[in-house]
């Protein structure tokens, strides 16, 4: 498939960064991402990547927080484009889709759409966001695609201070997950649904019950050191074929993602967020991932987009 043919809102634009030469020695992103399309894959190299950026903060407004997280696509790409690139995969960039006022949910069927289509043709799918809304329409994309209608065991693994499960009268960056679920069930399947950082504070009560109801697996930001994190997904990962990797940005402590429509006041450090992204890579079984709640407008000195960029750096290595 040509990246250039997908259905689109705003189309790809060439990437700019600093130029310190033309050499393979020399490169970085913005001289690795092709505005139209991968190039041809050698089977000796790991398979091509596609970016796409979901531009939306419609559920985050209808969840009450803080927006501007729509402009979070352009954000990292302009974090990503100036970072030394020491991967082997080709990386293509199909564009943008934009949520327009409140039309939330043709946004997502939109994006969902597009990604069936990349995932399909073997692309490892990327989205930035936007706030978490774009979470359902990643699910869509994914539950869409061949590998799960051929019975693909899918597994969802959210690195998130927050479960995402709210019942509201209208879909928002805080019901995904519960979302998905119900999509699941009307597919005659289980969510296979997994949090890393859970902030008890900021969940309530008939949130926990909501995740235990759904057998949300799920680990509390106080008890994420490096060595239960690694056991939690480790464990995670034997249940599951493909993963669904998301990431919003609010896991992190404030000081290390202050640019976010809710930011932690405790947190997962950074490192051990790295390390969840190298073991979901090693496995073999990451099939998609997305950025969530990245908001410019909050960004002190692009710490979050700084970090935003850094993580997909490493998942894509």
């Amino acid at each position: 498939m040509n990246i250039s043919s997908l259905a689109v809102d705003v189309p790809p634009t060439q990437w700019t960064g600093r130029n310190d030469g033309d050499s393979p020695t020399h490169r970085r992103w913005w001289q690795t991402v092709s505005a139209t399309a991968a190039p041809a894959v050698d089977a000796a190299l790991p398979g091509p990547a596609a970016l796409i950026g979901f531009r939306s903060d419609a559920g985050v407004a209808r969840n009450l927080g803080r927006t501007g997280a729509a402009g979070g696509p352009s954000a990292i790409r302009a974090a990503l484009g100036s970072l030394a690139f020491h991967g082997s995969r080709s990386v293509a960039d199909a564009g943008d889709i934009v949520v327009t006022g409140d039309e939330l949910e043709a946004g997502q069927a939109r994006l969902g759409t597009a990604l069936t289509s990349m995932l399909d043709d073997g692309y490892l799918t990327v989205v930035l966001g936007g706030g978490h809304e774009t979470a359902f329409a990643s699910y869509l994309g994914v539950a869409g695609t061949a590998a799960v209608a051929n019975g693909a065991r899918l597994g969802v693994l959210n690195l998130d201070a927050h479960f995402d499960l709210r019942d509201a009268p209208a879909p928002s960056s805080g019901t995904p997950f519960r979302q998905m679920a119900h999509a699941e069930a009307a597919a005659d399947r289980e969510l296979n649904y997994a949090v890393v950082g859970i902030s008890e504070p900021n969940n309530t009560g008939a949130l926990f019950e909501t995740a235990h109801e759904l057998d949300v697996k799920y680990l509390l930001d106080e008890d994420c050191s490096a060595e239960r994190t690694h056991a939690f997904v480790d464990s995670f990962l034997e249940t599951v074929d493909i993963v669904y990797l998301t990431i919003d940005l609010d896991v992190l402590p404030a000081e290390t993602a202050p640019g976010v429509s809710a930011p932690a006041a405790y947190g997962v450090p950074l490192p051990v967020i790295v390390a969840v992204c190298r073991q979901v890579a090693a496995s073999g079984k990451l099939f998609h991932f997305d950025v969530a709640e990245l908001n410019p407008e909050f960004d002190i000195d692009n710490r979050t987009a700084k970090v935003a960029a850094r993580l997909i750096d490493t998942l894509l290595r």
